[in-house]
């Protein structure tokens, strides 16, 4: 098969495109031809770093995917040949007491597709047959592909470990990253009023059209300023921060009395500066998140089934391009996903 490979870490120059042995699924385990794979900032580190220790190289990056069905392992059943089907990356032991408990994202053995795994950059993936969800009709196969690891860990951040009610003001920093714009939506969608803040006013004016009620331009005025003026000083009940080092102090500066930062990453920074007599004087939470168990993951899928979600999708690049692709990603230039089609 066609697949985009590296046999060592570094930069998007070490990425491949060439052909590789077909996977075989084992037990338990499906067969799936790959139409879409949408890339993910997991995907640049992994390429950076390596996968995770015990996987040979060459690697194959790619945590979201959809396609068909193409074969399955021993033990496989109620899966049908050809049918369409988007992944869910989280990979988990289905064994352990916090899997036993319905915890899946905190497993004990916990993995991502194409970090933990042989990933979806590829004509063929093999995942676990539970890891399979029907393809929603009303979905093309680029958006498919591009909603699963942002919707589902939007959702856990915002409605699972924030708590989000009702008429709360949610801050969601970075608008243009692929978990800005699925959390955008699922904080409206859960009848909160929601700023973002993102970099040009071509990004702003997307913000606006998937939900955002106000956007701040970092790169024309303050966000700490902005969120207290149009807040009346008291600042927002959640903020959702994925980017890091280079806004967190900010974060948490625009949160209210009582106020929860939710956090799922760090494309900036993994140090950040933080003052902590600031979280006691104002009562502040922080929680960390990843990813979603199995029920979040269905329940944010039945959403976009219903049309009630919608992935955004930037650009689509062909497989043989994914080099291009990660570089774009790189420049953070995107609104939403980049996607490859295989």
């Amino acid at each position: 098969m066609k697949a985009i490979t590296f046999h060592q870490p570094g930069g998007p120059e070490v990425l491949r495109y060439e052909e590789i042995e077909d996977p075989v699924p084992g037990p338990g385990q499906v067969l799936v031809r790959v139409h879409a794979c949408a890339l993910n900032h997991l995907d640049l580190i992994v390429r950076g770093r390596g996968p995770a220790a015990g996987l040979p190289l060459p690697h194959v990056a790619g945590a979201d995917a959809a396609g068909i069905v193409a074969g399955f392992g021993p033990g496989v059943t109620g899966v049908e040949l050809s049918a369409p089907v988007v992944l869910n990356p989280a990979l988990s032991c289905g064994e352990c007491r916090y899997c036993q408990a319905g915890e899946q994202s905190l497993c004990e053995h916990f993995g991502i597709l194409g970090r933990d795994a042989r990933g979806a950059m590829a004509e063929f993936v093999v995942v676990p047959a539970v890891n399979l969800y029907p393809l929603p009709t009303n979905l093309p196969v680029a958006q498919a592909a591009a909603a699963p690891l942002v919707s589902m860990t939007a959702w856990r951040m915002l409605i699972t470990k924030a708590q989000l009610r009702p008429g709360e003001r949610v801050l969601v920093v970075g608008a243009g990253g692929g978990v800005a714009t699925a959390a955008i939506q699922i904080a409206k969608l859960a009848g909160a009023i929601v700023y973002a803040s993102t970099g040009g006013p071509e990004k702003a004016r997307r913000a606006r059209e998937i939900g955002a009620d106000q956007v701040i331009d970092y790169r024309s005025a303050d966000v700490i300023s902005a969120i207290m003026d149009l807040t009346g000083g008291d600042g927002v009940n959640v903020v959702v921060d994925s980017v890091g080092g280079a806004t967190w102090e900010a974060s948490l500066c625009c949160l209210s009395k009582g106020g929860r930062l939710v956090t799922c990453g760090a494309t900036t920074a993994p140090i950040a500066p933080m003052d902590i007599r600031f979280m006691w004087r104002k009562q502040i939470s922080l929680h960390g998140s990843t990813m979603a168990n199995q029920h979040e993951f269905t329940t944010v899928m039945g959403l976009l089934a219903a049309g009630k979600l919608h992935p955004v999708v930037d650009r689509v690049f062909p497989l043989s391009q994914a080099r291009d692709a990660e570089i774009y990603l790189e420049s953070a230039h995107q609104f939403g996903k980049v996607v490859l089609e295989v």
